[in-house]
Parts: structure tokens; sequence; C-alpha cells
């Protein structure tokens, strides 16, 4: 095992060249890193700017859990013997048998939290509170470096894991007041649930979540509490089992070979089956809010087909311009607390400086062209990336599940060999026309 690297000293730290520098620490390359910890030919290094590992904290609500099972942890699909997997996380933590007993796949979203803390607190090759301020490329001994406040490292290959920030709609950019992304919902919760009303925006699993928590309280804070979605219902998440084969090998080589804008268009139809709200949970809300109105009319509304067009904020509330889009009707509603559940969209990351972005491939919509094999590098081998390719890879991009077989495949080709045997075919289904005229 290579030795870690703790030296903040710029000038020692270029002497040392690492075969990889993964940037960004969410479960993808935390897999990552757990599934090279063992590799002793592999010298890598992980940097995260947050102090410890952190994932959608601000979603820590009561109950809240994964919408997958807990095989899609950081490294069985790929190495169900790893010592950082889940169930060993629930062993060293004395709660395997509860866990057992419980009988239910889905961990809670805290825990899945704290078993990636145990996971990344056991790997020599992270490091926090380390802000990657540039990332260049020096051709004359073809290596990047990554610059951070405490120093520079040097490797041959990099790992982008830097994940998706809060996306907010451009009607609210540049809004005054004090709304609040759905990202840090928890955080602002009590001081939400002190305004005369509140609207939330959205329509996936956040926005479900938030509605939920907050008419269960409804009464107790005497609040207004709407929910507009541009949705034209409240869509389930698909999750069939043969919908679920679209997270197969043979699906991703299919949606990757098909043409650009063909995949464009499908990414737009395909949403449902990734960011749908569980079933259970809007069975949940239609029964409490038919529990809340046996006692009476409760105060609250729910709009679907309603897109945000406009927003201003004005003597300490929010005039939210909306538009039915079947109906092609604008009206207004204003309201105090604003929460938006709109989800999160890839940013390429600002550190990149021109020297790297020349080296990258781009699609004709200015997104990556993201070869196969994860890479978006003009050598298709120099720069991988972490779940940012919904338009290339399809839903299998965010899906957790898929998380430690696309690391499988990282690593065959940094090493050239396959470590961790990765499936070629596992779907019962044809995605493809059969070559040939006759079958």
């Amino acid at each position: 095992m290579s030795t870690p690297d703790t030296t903040t000293d710029a000038t020692t730290a270029n002497d040392r060249v690492h075969d990889v520098v993964g940037i960004g620490l969410g479960p993808f390359n935390l897999g990552l890193a757990c599934l090279t910890e063992s590799l002793a030919e592999l010298d890598c290094l992980f940097l995260e700017s947050k102090p410890d590992f952190e994932w959608h904290s601000g979603m820590f609500l009561d109950g809240a859990h994964l919408q997958t099972p807990f095989m899609s942890d950081l490294v069985t699909l790929a190495d169900p013997t790893s010592p950082y997997s889940f169930l060993n996380y629930l062993k060293q933590s004395g709660r395997l048998y509860s866990f057992y007993i419980r009988e239910n796949f889905y961990p809670l979203r805290t825990e899945y939290n704290d078993y990636c803390r145990w996971a990344a607190a056991q790997l020599s090759s992270v490091r926090f509170d380390q802000s990657v301020e540039n990332v260049s490329w020096h051709a004359d001994d073809e290596l990047y470096t990554v610059r951070t406040q405490d120093g520079v490292h040097r490797a041959r290959k990099l790992v982008l894991g830097t994940g998706t920030p809060p996306h907010v709609p451009p009607a609210l950019k540049g809004l005054e007041g004090d709304f609040v992304h759905n990202s840090r919902y928890m955080q602002a919760k009590a001081e939400l649930q002190r305004k005369e009303s509140i609207t939330i925006v959205g329509s996936g699993q956040s926005a479900a979540e938030i509605y939920h928590d907050l008419l269960s309280e409804i009464d107790v804070h005497g609040y207004r509490l709407n929910w507009v979605t541009r949705s034209p219902r409240f869509f389930p998440l698909e999750y069939t089992k043969l919908t679920l084969e679209m997270t197969s090998p043979e699906y991703t080589d299919y949606f990757h070979a098909l043409p650009e804008d063909v995949r464009y268009g499908l990414e737009q139809r395909q949403k449902n089956l990734f960011k749908g709200i569980d079933g259970d949970l809007i069975n949940a809300i239609f029964d409490l809010l038919y529990q809340k109105n046996t006692a009476g009319p409760v105060p609250t509304r729910l709009f679907t087909n309603t897109e945000l067009t406009t927003a201003r904020y004005e003597d300490g509330r929010y005039v939210l311009g909306l538009h039915q889009r079947e109906q092609q009707q604008a009206w207004e509603l204003a309201t105090e607390g604003l929460v938006l559940a709109t989800g999160y969209a890839y940013r390429v990351p600002g550190f990149l400086d021109e020297s790297v972005r020349e080296r990258i491939r781009w699609d004709g919509r200015g997104r990556y062209d993201m070869a196969r094999n994860y890479t978006v590098d003009v050598t298709g081998a120099g720069i991988f990336v972490q779940n940012a390719g919904t338009h290339t890879h399809s839903l299998t991009s965010p899906d957790l599940g898929m998380g430690a077989y696309r690391n499988a495949h990282i690593i065959r080709d940094l090493l050239g060999r396959e470590v961790y045997p990765v499936e070629k075919s596992i779907a019962f289904q044809e995605f493809a026309a059969p070559e040939g005229m006759i079958v």
C-alpha cells in the first residue's frame, strides 16, 4: 500500500506523482476510494472540501430512507466480500440482527450517511478540508497539477466527483429574502414554521417528503401550506423489475450508442424513472390529508401543471408568478415562506483551468461528450467523471446501485486488467433491434 500523502509543503508534494487524484467525495468517489484501498499498484488520493463526509444532511427527516436497497452501497455490487460493505458496517455497529428483523431493504438516510462516514474514516487515501483551487495540465510531463489551500498534488489521471449543486430556477436568480433550497430544509425548518404561509415548489421525492413533514405539523403551527408542481400529476417512481433492467450494462451500451438528439429527448422523458416519488409516500400524503380533513378543512392546496415563471419579494412576502400550462392561464400566489425542491444540476467545476478544458470533449450542446468508459478527455483515458452523464449514460448516471459498477469499470481502465469482474449481460429484455432481417 502506498504511503499516505500527509505533507502540506507544495515543493515536497510536487515530488510525488499519484496515479489518480479524485476531487470531491460523494458516495461515488468514496466507493472508488474503498475499492482501491487494497490495491498496492494504485497510488490514489481523494480530496474533499468539507471537514467530514456529508450527504444531503438538509434532508435528514425522521424516517426518510433511500430509494434503493442496501446492496447499492459503496462496494457490494463490485465486491461483495469488501470490508467496506453496508452489512459489515451494521455488524461492526451491533445492528446487523436488528436490520435483519426489520425486514426492510432500504437504509435510513441518516444511517446511510453514517455508514459512509464509517467507511471514509478507515481510508488512507482520503483527505478532508481540502478545497481545490485550480487544476491544470502540463504537457511536458503529461501530468495534472491539483492545487489546494494546503499545497500541490500531481497526478496522471483525474476522477471528478464534485456532485451536482442545488438548482435555482431562472425566475429566482438574484431574488432577495430567505427562501431555502431543499438541501438546507432541516436547518431552516423551525424558521419556516413561524411564518403564516409556506409554499413548496417542485415535484420529486424531496418536495413530497417536505410537504408530508410540514403537513403533519400544520395544525400545531397554524401556517397555510401550498405545493406547486409543473408536472401534470404527482408521478410515482417507476420501480417495476423490467424497468429496473434499464440500469443494466446492456441498456447503458444501447443508450450510449444512440444519436445525440435521441439521447437528449430520452433524458427528458425518463426523469420519472429516477426522480419520481416513492409510491408509499404518495399514499401516506393522501391518507394524512384525509385524516386531517375529518376535523374540518385543512389550509393546504396542491397545484399541478403549474410552472413558476416570475418571482418578486416585497413587504416580507414572495409573489410568485405562476402559469397553468394546460389552460394557458397566468396567476399569482403570495407566500411568506418559500422552499425550492427544484433538484440539482451538474456544473463543470470552476477550478478547471483552460489547459484542462481544452483537453475535454464537448458535445453539440456544450456538455461533456462522455465516452462509454466514463472519460471526457481527448485521450479517452485521463479524466473520468462521476454522475454527470444522464445525457450519455441515461438513468445509470445518478443511480447509487450503478456506482460500484462504474467504479469497477474505472479501475479496469486504470490498471489495464479486471480487478472486479464487470457484468456484461444481465437483462432478460433486448433494447436494440436484432442483427439481421430474420430472427
